[in-house]
């Protein structure tokens, strides 16, 4: 099985209060005099702390289209990229060489050449190294990236696989659309990067930081008519954000039954799970996922946490979560599930044994 021997999260370098976000959201968003007090309530009732921008504040009045935010998003991607997965070998004492696979995904800007491409040579990876960019997964894409990696290494048990999300949700602000769904994307989105590297079976045998969870397997779940649940319209101005407000109630309706049914598949049941890893995707979206599951108490407390601290990292939120998670330790020999929704509208599933 392939085992995960690091998980390295990176954030830029600019850190804001959420009041300091409703601002600019008030600024750029809202016509001139508008009363702000809606737009400051939804930015408290997130429950996020605080957040990491790509750019500056002031630099974001300056981005007079897509192309400039997405040049914006390419410079901002290959620097945040190389960070987390320099990191991520590092920690699993790695050389960037030693990759055979590096996916890159992202939902927040393009590149042709793509970052992954940009980053071989700044990383010194070999020139003879796969590399798999994902676009449109979006926030399940950290969750369907692992198992992706995991399908790579079944057939190559000898590989170190990588996995690179970097998600600048910044980049995507839409001015003067005072809309529900983007004064929403205001106050729960967040700049972040996470890098996962793997490790084949006949390779984590030999490699220091083979001491993570092993990948069991995964699931995908696509649900019939709900493709404008969760996503992006591609405008003249770049993307704009696409949110229903239903979202956590097609989570309530099919969730239980999708984890039941992957668990009792490998002989377990809820009661067996003793670490819940969880995309942070927002209150409402957790809530909806204790409540299908019947959860304890502080069982998505890690997800909140991450929530609050960096607010919705898209695909990288996820990874975020389950590096804090290794951190706290799950009891050796215990399965874990890790799980995203996204775009589609979809939900991935990740059995792991720590």
């Amino acid at each position: 099985m392939t085992r995960i021997a690091a998980v390295h999260g990176a954030l830029p370098p600019h850190r804001h209060s959420q009041r300091d976000l409703a601002d600019m959201a008030a600024r750029h968003c809202l016509p001139a005099g508008a009363d702000r007090r809606a737009l400051d309530r939804l930015h408290d009732a997130t429950g996020v702390r605080s957040r990491h921008t790509v750019l500056p504040l002031d630099r974001y009045g300056e981005l007079d289209g897509f192309g400039a935010a997405n040049d914006a998003f390419i410079t901002g991607a290959v620097e945040l990229g190389a960070e987390a997965v320099a990191g991520a070998l590092r920690e699993a004492g790695l050389s960037p060489r030693d990759v055979d696979l590096l996916i890159f995904t992202s939902v927040t800007g393009i590149a042709a050449p793509s970052v992954d491409a940009l980053l071989v040579g700044r990383l010194g990876l070999r020139p003879d190294v796969r590399r798999l960019p994902l676009f449109g997964l979006g926030c399940v894409a950290g969750a369907a990236g692992i198992s992706r990696l995991h399908d790579y290494l079944l057939g190559r048990p000898d590989d170190v696989a990588v996995l690179l999300s970097v998600e600048l949700c910044s980049l995507t602000l839409q001015r003067a659309d005072p809309s529900p769904s983007q004064l929403i994307a205001t106050a729960l989105f967040g700049d972040g990067a996470a890098a996962v590297v793997g490790l084949g079976s006949r390779r984590h045998t030999a490699a220091a930081g083979g001491d993570g969870p092993t990948v069991v397997a995964g699931r995908s779940r696509l649900y019939p008519d709900t493709e404008r649940l969760l996503g992006w319209d591609i405008t003249g101005s770049g993307f704009r954000v696409v949110l229903d407000p239903a979202v956590p109630d097609v989570v309530r309706k099919n969730l239980a039954d999708d984890v039941d049914a992957f668990l009792a598949d490998h002989g377990l049941g809820r009661g067996d799970v003793t670490a819940w890893v969880s995309h942070a995707g927002g209150p409402k979206v957790l809530d909806a996922v204790a409540e299908a599951l019947d959860l304890p108490d502080g069982a998505l407390a890690v997800s909140r946490r991450s929530l609050a601290a960096v607010g919705n990292l898209s695909s990288a939120s996820v990874l975020h979560v389950l590096r804090d998670t290794l951190a706290a330790a799950p009891p050796p020999g215990t399965p874990g599930l890790l799980l995203a929704m996204g775009p589609g509208f979809c939900t991935e599933l990740v059995l792991l044994r720590w």
